[in-house]
């Protein structure tokens, strides 16, 4: 095992910088780590809160000074009592883990949901300056939850990019899911690469219509994750482990697991479930 990995497996204690409100239910969180300022669009990193549980959150940004953000979304326990700590605070951070998205050049098309704006957000800041052009379809549930849209339009409004934003109520942008404009977009333009991060459900609809009309496509896949070295097997999805040979994945990769893509995970204890 490298010296780098044997230092990103190690736990490393910080305090907890800022904390900034992004939505009803999501928070951001700043710290210092030199590990995770290495950090590349698509990886993520373990977080620990002292006394409760250790998660699995994708990196938001990374700064040259050493700075790290995460946005969380309450959703448990974990989550719950992160939510609840203060400024000072201290965390245990391990990681940065997996494979990030290979930044292409070109013409791009993005596409998040929900939380998985997240990671998005990253990989658009690194991105606008190569690509040619770059499209970035956005969606959630509501407006108060359409995560980082100033921050987007902010950076698209440097180079050549632009926004679509979808709500599933309407009370922004066009009301629909996130992936109904997509098979309108293929048809009328020509993208060299797609990424895309959220819901399974939509990864599935994207890897789908990537195929259709041959699109060159990665994706981040969310996992159950407890180890993120590979040795628990929660996260496997046929005979990859998101932990170590993702998160994020070629449309290749997919399609040898298109029976599961969407349609299944695995629990606690390994066993393959239905997709909620």
């Amino acid at each position: 095992m490298s010296v780098y990995r044997i230092a990103t497996n190690r736990l490393r204690t910080t305090q907890i910088l800022g904390i900034k409100n992004e939505s009803p239910t999501v928070k951001k969180f700043t710290f210092k780590d030199k590990v995770c300022a290495r950090t590349m669009p698509g990886q993520f990193l373990m977080l620990w809160i002292p006394g409760v549980d250790e998660i699995p959150l994708s990196v938001l940004d990374v700064e040259e000074n050493g700075t790290v953000s995460v946005a969380v979304k309450n959703v448990g326990e974990a989550t719950k009592a992160l939510h609840n700590m203060e400024k000072g605070g201290i965390i245990g951070i391990r990681g940065p883990f997996g494979n990030g998205f290979t930044l292409k050049t070109g013409r791009i098309l993005m596409v998040g949901g929900g939380t998985g704006l997240i990671p998005m957000l990253f990989l658009t800041k690194r991105l606008i300056s190569k690509a040619t052009n770059l499209v970035s379809v956005v969606g959630a549930e509501t407006k108060d939850e359409l995560l980082f849209l100033d921050e987007l339009e902010q950076i698209c409004s440097k180079g050549k990019g632009k926004i679509i934003a979808t709500t599933e109520d309407g009370s922004y942008g066009t009301r629909s899911l996130v992936t109904n404009p997509l098979e309108s977009l293929l048809t009328k333009e020509k993208f060299d690469m797609i990424y895309t991060c959220g819901p399974e459900r939509m990864i599935r609809k994207v890897f789908d219509l990537a195929e259709k009309y041959g699109k060159a496509l990665e994706a981040s896949l969310e996992r159950l994750m407890r180890c993120a070295i590979g040795l628990c097997g929660s996260c496997v999805i046929g005979k990859y482990r998101v932990c170590r040979d993702g998160p994020v994945f070629t449309a290749k990769q997919l399609k040898e697991v298109k029976h599961e893509i969407g349609f299944s995970k695995r629990d606690f204890n390994g066993r393959k479930i239905p997709l909620d």
